[in-house]
């Protein structure tokens, strides 16, 4: 181990010390999280600046470094099928009215998809507007083994249906599901979880003597895996601060400006959409500053983590404890907003990639049967994400076919992905969110607690 190692580690470790330091001072989630973003950003600033992208201490640093990061989310993923299963099996359980879960999935499902309609125009729109297209967009070594891969995969794509579709989410073997080992296993243990919890509350009808046993089973269950999670969650800041280092230090200045057009294009486009998921919840009486207050830890991990499914755990912490929403709901709408309807990833990055390869074939985007065509197609491929997996990539190769347009522009894109992925993670997560603050505001069903002032 080298000098250089031994004291760069030393730094991050101090690091880590400062965020134990001021936890022990016990600063709320948020500023802990805002503190350890700022403090990750400037460490990976400063090993960028001393070493460069390919320095071997920069890589055997980033290595040890992303114990902390990789270990983090690992945790993370560690209790997501478990919290999903039993938070189901409990959700259901405590229902009043059997027939209320299905309106929960439908309005939940529906705000997803309409949301992914809006984040569609919106796309559209800000691509044409800004004037971003295909051109000038330059092929290297990296873009070319990805279109090779792309177009592998895009044939595989082709193959998928629909029906199809909607068969892979039926739990054939939940033990598998629990591992997580298909794309589609979330929806497949949620499912799982709510025959599971309808079959429960079959036996507490039919045998009333098992009624308190079971309820006092299950209950105990869930306060012991939401205990976890909230042990988890402790270990946020030093999660954030090890991954913002590793962004920032692996950041490529070159790649950002090549594409720059791309990029700034992306995060107005989901600026905007932050917009309209704040006015979306204002309309049903929920003040914006306080919600987007309450769910910034979780958009500052879904940002650094680049994983929707690895932020279920902190999405029904915080739509529990802070939104209020009722356990059902929000599992309900962490769960499909992981895998359906992501406004980010299935919403607006292959409606902006449409607008832009379109007049290289010689259609016009702004023509209206156009765009009302890549809307609806948008909003059936985002049910086609969780079938395939790969996120964003893959509803461009559900997308781009079906329209009658190439691939390739996926893998021009190439080198500047995990930097717009961020941004399209977080807003993937705010609007499985507002899915569930709208579903319970709908419903009039805020939780036991009271709902927390809107100021």
């Amino acid at each position: 181990m080298s000098v250089a190692l031994i004291g760069t580690l030393a730094l991050f470790l101090s690091l880590l010390c400062f965020l134990k330091y001021q936890q022990n001072k016990q600063q709320t989630l948020s500023r802990l999280v805002l503190i350890g973003l700022g403090l990750g950003s400037g460490f990976g600033l400063l090993m960028q600046m001393s070493f460069g992208s390919n320095d071997p201490t920069m890589v055997n640093a980033l290595q040890w470094i992303n114990i902390v990061g990789g270990g983090y989310i690992a945790l993370l993923k560690m209790i997501i099928m478990p919290l999903v299963l039993i938070s189901m099996i409990a959700a259901v359980v405590k229902l009043d009215q059997g027939e209320a879960l299905g309106r929960m999935s439908a309005l939940t499902i529906s705000v997803l998809l309409i949301t992914t309609a809006i984040s569609a125009l919106v796309g559209i729109f800000i691509t044409h507007w800004l004037g971003v297209s295909a051109d000038g967009l330059t092929e290297g070594t990296r873009e070319t083994a990805r279109l090779i891969a792309l177009e592998d995969r895009a044939d595989v794509v082709s193959d998928l249906s629909i029906p199809t579709m909607l068969v892979s989410f039926i739990p054939t073997n939940p033990f598998l599901d629990l591992t997580g080992a298909r794309s589609t296993s979330i929806i497949a243990i949620v499912i799982y979880g709510i025959l599971t919890g309808l079959a429960t509350r079959k036996v507490m009808s039919e045998q009333p003597e098992l009624s308190a046993p079971i309820k006092q089973f299950v209950e105990a269950i869930q306060a012991i895996v939401m205990r976890l999670v909230k042990m988890i969650m402790a270990l946020t800041p030093y999660g954030i601060a090890a991954l913002m280092t590793k962004v920032v230090a692996t950041s490529n200045a070159s790649d950002m400006l090549n594409l720059i057009g791309f990029i700034l294009a992306s995060y107005l486009a989901i600026a905007v959409m932050f917009v309209i998921h704040a006015m979306l919840v204002s309309f049903f009486g929920v003040n914006p500053k306080s919600y987007f207050k309450h769910i910034w830890p979780v958009l500052t991990f879904a940002f650094t983590s680049r994983s929707s499914a690895a932020t279920i755990p902190l999405n029904v912490e915080a739509q529990v404890n802070k939104l209020k929403v009722p356990p059902a709901i929000a599992n309900l709408s962490a769960s499909f907003g992981a895998t359906i309807g992501q406004n980010g990833c299935a919403g607006i990055y292959p409606a902006m990639l449409a607008v832009m390869v379109a007049p290289s074939v010689g259609i016009d985007p702004m023509n209206i049967n156009f765009i009302l065509s890549l809307v609806a197609m948008i909003v059936v491929s985002s049910f086609g994400i969780a079938g395939v997996g790969g996120g964003a990539t893959f509803a461009a190769l559900i997308v781009l076919p079906a329209m009658g347009l190439p691939v390739a522009i996926a893998a021009l894109l190439i080198s500047i992905e995990p930097l717009i992925d961020m941004a399209r993670t977080a807003l993937n997560v705010s609007g499985a969110m507002t899915a569930g603050t709208i579903t319970s505001r709908i419903l009039k069903k805020p939780s036991a607690e009271t709902t927390p002032k809107e100021a």
